[in-house]
């Protein structure tokens, strides 16, 4: 005989699930950034290649994590907080699969640096990643415990990234005003940048999520001005 509390249970152990698969999804997308600046900096063909390729496994979980949550909003029809949790959840999924993109165009890009002059802007560039995939660590922790304070952390972090972007630009730019022969390689590097960029914009994506489902408000990138509304709970 199947109790009032038995669907409910259920229902909360599918979606912790579902929250586990986000965070496997989230470690692979990390974990390909990480693999394509590797391939850049060590002028590594192969890994490269192995990021390239393993975008179809990513594609593959962010499809299956979104059927998980589509799965339980028509098995379950969930009100209110879960409700939002789900379709949060959903909106992550297809940032986490962008970040996968941007992984694979650095590791595009190189491919194609392999025959250019080596100009990397190293500390800039290794900085970026390191920053980037943190953000996407920390804005997913955060989703999965709760934590508005957390993911408000997150978003403060973009503005170093962004100058670290900037940083990449004005180097580079010296390199092809000085010498017209980099400016291919140049272009590419700035390329690179952007990508990582855009991976920690996505990451402050998420934790924007995250802020909207625990306090039932919106905010913008640059998030340290704001203040949670009086009497928000988790």
């Amino acid at each position: 005989m199947t109790t009032p509390l038995e669907p409910q249970k259920h229902f909360h152990e599918e979606l912790a699930r579902l929250k586990q698969s986000l965070v496997e999804l989230s470690a692979d997308a990390e974990e390909a950034v990480g693999k394509a600046v590797e391939s850049l900096l060590e002028r590594d063909d192969a890994k490269a290649q192995a990021v390239i390729q393993g975008d179809r496994t990513i594609n593959r979980l962010e499809s299956g994590v979104e059927e998980q949550a589509f799965q339980l909003i028509a098995l379950h029809q969930p009100m209110a907080r879960d409700l939002r949790l789900l379709f949060a959840a959903i909106q992550i999924v297809k940032d986490l699969e962008r970040v996968g993109d941007h992984a694979v165009n650095i590791a595009q890009s190189a491919e194609r640096l392999a025959g250019y002059p080596h100009i990397v802007p190293e500390p800039e560039i290794v900085e970026m990643a390191r920053l980037a995939r943190r953000m996407l660590a920390d804005a997913l922790s955060a989703f999965v415990k709760g934590d508005a304070g957390l993911a408000r952390d997150v978003c403060r972090r973009d503005d170093a990234v962004d100058a670290l972007n900037d940083s990449v630009f004005r180097i580079l730019l010296t390199h092809m005003m000085e010498d017209q022969r980099v400016i291919g390689s140049g272009m590419e590097l700035l390329l690179v940048s952007r990508n990582l960029e855009r991976v920690a914009d996505l990451a402050t994506n998420v934790a924007e999520d995250v802020v909207f489902l625990m306090e039932g408000r919106t905010i913008k990138h640059h998030a340290e001005d704001e203040r949670p509304p009086a009497g928000a709970t988790a």
